[in-house]
Parts: C-alpha cells; sequence; structure tokens
C-alpha cells in the first residue's frame, strides 16, 4: 500500500497512479475542468487569462490541460500555445504536425525501417505414410 500526502489540501489517501492528489481533490479539479469546458464552448474569443480569472482556475492548470489535449480551442479562438520543440503556435498538445512527423520518422530510422518479416515453419517433404486416416 503506497500512502501520500495531497499536494492540493494535504490530506492522506492511498496513492494508485496519475498526479498526487487526493480522490477528492481530483473530483473536484474535473468538475472545474467541466466548467472551463462548458466556458470556452459559450465563449469562442476568450483568451487563457480570461477564462481563468472567470472560472477561478490557475493559467497553469488550463495550459496542463491543453498540453493534455483535453481542452481543444476552435480555429478562430486567440488560444495558443507553444510547440515544445520549434515554438510554433498551436491549438493543442505538446508539438506541432510538423515536429510530430519528425520524431516520427527518427523513431522509425533509429528502430530500422523493415517490419520483422513472419517466422516461417521449415517444410518437410510429406510421404503417404504420415497422412491421418480414417477408418
Amino acid at each position: 500500500m503506497n500512502v501520500r500526502n495531497c499536494k492540493k489540501c494535504g490530506r492522506i489517501f492511498n496513492y494508485v497512479m496519475g498526479p498526487v492528489i487526493c480522490p477528492r481533490c481530483k473530483d473536484e479539479q474535473e468538475a472545474k475542468f467541466q466548467e472551463v469546458k462548458e466556458y470556452v464552448r459559450e465563449h469562442h474569443g476568450a483568451d487563457i487569462a480570461e477564462v481563468s480569472r472567470e472560472c477561478d482556475v490557475d493559467p497553469g492548470q488550463i495550459h496542463q490541460w491543453i498540453r493534455e489535449e483535453r481542452l481543444q480551442f476552435a480555429d478562430d479562438s486567440p488560444i495558443r500555445i507553444a510547440c515544445e520543440s520549434c515554438g510554433t503556435m498551436i491549438r493543442s498538445g505538446r508539438f506541432c504536425d510538423k515536429c510530430k512527423m519528425e520524431m516520427t520518422n527518427g523513431f522509425k530510422q533509429v528502430m530500422g525501417h523493415k517490419a520483422p518479416e513472419p517466422v516461417k515453419k521449415p517444410e518437410t517433404p510429406r510421404s503417404s505414410h504420415d497422412r491421418m486416416r480414417f477408418l
């Protein structure tokens, strides 16, 4: 059993995985997420500062939800974050499409371009005696 203190409220809880916050704080955080999501849906032109102020949520938390791709914005929304690799402004995630493609190609080169060939059983010549017979 892995017992830890919640980073938000300090309560002791049984930690399983993910952020080190207790189930109660996790539920509160999810309720805030739903509130932010609804506010963004209703107010397309809102920026992060406005969303933060109106929903009483830390701007860092909003950035985290955007990086996790939980929050996505319309093309006409002013909310953008920088790609962690090249700095291009993107709507959600950590990397722009160009950087994702470069990483994918890099991984393919490192892993080897060819897919592994399936293992074949060696064929043995069969004689008429090796066959199954029915009576």
